[in-house]
């Protein structure tokens, strides 16, 4: 995994920087593992009114079903491929497990072809592996995380990311969150060790708003261009700054605390994230 830089043959060349792709193995995907998406609304609701903005166009995709709960446990899986998947930024890996069945997981970073994974009780603390937090070793990264038992992975799933595991307390694990957060989780709760594939996709740089609209990002207008009476920010004589950042409704746009004061889970963290 790596990144590849263009020669300034074009102006959009100039700034390039795309993901090489030397790890995937496979163009196309397992057919019996994609679904059709429904027609992209392009930001309109039932009766056509745009509802959000700047979204519209984009290419077509199709969706790769992804086993987030990884619950097969104790039955061996070989890892088939490596793909690309226009859905996330991570990759994707194909394992057939022994018994012929197929699936999609999230490759972390580290896979390789033809190597077995397994997931369950008992199974060895490697990368691949999916174990519950009681029996992962302390200071071990790791993705792929329930948030509660059964759930399905909910947690540290993007390119790049994971958690690691600091301490133990009674029926809680103490994990440091990707974001910075310290809190606790149930032990009963699955993740998977390793950190997520393609680490250096913060790395790249679109080179051209074309590519934007290949994603189906449509240009975005920027408030302080706009008029009083279409946003908080518009209007003022020449290049007025806007005053505060707002929304389009009048609310405060960066550092307003938008988190419910008395939500359960906030006994269950134990620092909040870093600003």
């Amino acid at each position: 995994m790596g990144l590849k830089k263009y020669r300034p043959l074009t102006p959009t060349l100039r700034y390039k920087i795309n993901a090489d792709y030397a790890e995937i193995t496979a163009s196309k995907p397992e057919k019996s593992l994609v679904v059709s998406t429904n027609h992209s609304s392009g930001g309109r609701n039932n009766s056509g009114k745009m509802t959000m903005r700047y979204i519209g166009g984009g290419h077509k995709k199709a969706y790769r079903l992804i086993d987030f709960k990884r619950d097969k446990d104790g039955i061996p899986a070989r890892v088939a491929t490596i793909e690309y998947d226009p859905n996330r930024t991570a990759r994707i890996a194909l394992v057939v497990y022994k018994d012929g069945e197929k699936r999609y997981i999230i490759a972390p970073h580290g896979l390789k072809v033809d190597q077995t994974i397994v997931s369950g009780s008992g199974a060895a603390p490697e990368i691949g592996n999916t174990l519950l937090l009681s029996e992962i070793p302390l200071g071990t990264v790791i993705h792929n995380i329930e948030l509660r038992p059964g759930q399905g992975a909910a947690m540290a799933r993007s390119a790049g990311s994971y958690a690691q595991l600091t301490a133990r307390e009674g029926k809680y694990a103490v994990l440091r969150m990707p974001s910075g957060e310290t809190r606790m989780i149930l032990i009963t709760c699955k993740a998977t060790i390793g950190s997520v594939s393609n680490p250096d996709h913060n790395l790249e740089v679109k080179g051209k708003a074309g590519k934007n609209r290949w994603l189906g990002v449509r240009p975005r207008t920027r408030p302080v261009a706009m008029n009083p009476v279409d946003h908080p920010m518009g209007g003022g004589e020449g290049r007025a700054s806007g005053g505060h950042p707002r929304s389009r409704k009048g609310l405060l746009a960066k550092g307003l605390k938008t988190r419910y004061k008395q939500k359960s889970s906030n006994k269950h963290i134990i620092e909040r994230r870093k600003k």
